[in-house]
């Protein structure tokens, strides 16, 4: 593969590769960190693709190597109280069960690619994502707002949030009944639509939610993601594509419960 090919290549694969690396350290600007350092060591050295002609699983893989060779989700100087707290929890779980998690739910890749990426056995693969769903589904429980214009959808995600123990303090179709349901009830958690009833924004409504409460963790909810994927304003941690699935949303509430600090979005 010529090098213009490569770094085309290399480049539709980016945005999700980002994605992950912010779920995974529950911060853009960490995630980002070992984003830049992944496309560094290809720069550098392109054999560590080498024996891997899926190119998003190589570059997941080399990602993955730098970043079970740093050992630190999140640099020190970056964190707040309860992201301290919330890795120190982390360090109590299986190790690695989170990314094989990670790469299951939130980037839908199949068990073998995962034990591609993470380099170890298919069933090893296997086995961590579900000790990983039963860790953490164990571990936090909360108050989860939704804002969601189409009833459906906010009825299956309340659904699903109920089910892992959660309470649902209420669904809220537009900004304004966001701002007033979050008024009477203080969520621990959003999970938010881009695009509401009214035509409002959701990421207006979070910003907005975000300065009168202060940091609460939030989940947006889109069918575009690449509108957001940009890496041009901040983007949130936490994103689930539409159509989504019910392990992916498990998925995502529970790692968002467990990082209190997840960036808003400046509207675009």
């Amino acid at each position: 593969m010529s090098s213009a090919d490569l770094a085309q290549s290399i480049g539709r694969e980016l945005p999700y590769l980002r994605r992950y690396a912010r779920a995974l350290t529950g911060s853009q600007r960490a995630g980002d960190n070992y984003a830049a350092a992944t496309l560094e060591a290809i720069l550098s050295d392109r054999s560590v693709l080498d024996g891997e002609d899926d190119i998003r699983i190589g570059l997941f893989r080399t990602f993955h190597a730098i970043w079970q060779s740093s050992g630190q989700p999140i640099d020190e100087g970056e964190r707040t109280a309860r992201e301290s707290r919330a890795q120190d929890h982390l360090r109590g779980l299986t190790a690695n069960s989170r990314e094989a998690l990670l790469l299951r739910t939130i980037e839908e890749l199949r068990p073998d690619q995962i034990a591609r990426v993470m380099q170890i056995d298919q069933a090893e693969a296997e086995e961590l994502v579900q000790i990983a769903l039963s860790e953490m589904s164990a571990s936090l429980r909360g108050k989860v707002m939704v804002i969601e214009d189409e009833m459906i959808i906010a009825m299956d995600l309340k659904g699903i949030v109920q089910a892992m123990g959660h309470d649902v303090t209420g669904v809220a179709r537009t900004h304004t009944a966001a701002i007033e349901l979050a008024g009477q009830n203080r969520p621990d958690l959003i999970l938010a639509d881009i695009q509401l009833a009214d035509g409002s924004s959701g990421i207006d409504a979070v910003n907005e939610l975000l300065r009168d409460l202060g940091d609460i963790p939030v989940i947006f909810i889109t069918a575009f993601p690449e509108r957001l994927l940009t890496g041009e304003r901040p983007e949130p941690a936490f994103l689930i594509s539409k159509p989504y699935t019910e392990e992916q949303v498990r998925s995502a509430v529970s790692q968002a419960m467990f990082f209190s600090s997840t960036e808003g979005l400046d509207a675009a």
